[in-house]
């Protein structure tokens, strides 16, 4: 199991429509979970699950792609789309 973790901070005047346009996004798929920081209001981070480690790359480049039907949401984005961060990780620990 390998996991690709996206993080970003929402600008406040997009907040609203940025957790509207989530829920629908978590709606049409359950293969992410969102958190967002309880020290740093608006911090969001999205922990993608991958069967491994070629997945959870897959995934890191839809997710930063400019083609991607998730860079919509890079305008709400304090900074814009050079702002969200994206980063692909595997086990350490034996497990897979």
């Amino acid at each position: 199991m390998h996991i690709c973790f996206v993080e970003y901070r929402i600008a406040a005047e997009y907040e609203v429509h940025y957790r509207s346009w989530m829920s629908a996004r978590s709606a049409e798929s359950q293969s992410f979970q969102l958190y967002e920081g309880t020290d740093q209001p608006l911090l969001f981070v999205e922990v993608w699950e991958a069967e491994d480690e070629y997945s959870a790359s897959r995934i890191k480049e839809e997710r930063c792609s400019e083609r991607s039907s998730w860079h919509a949401m890079a305008e709400w984005v304090q900074g814009g789309a050079p702002k969200i961060h994206a980063w692909t990780f595997r086990p350490v620990n034996g497990r897979s």
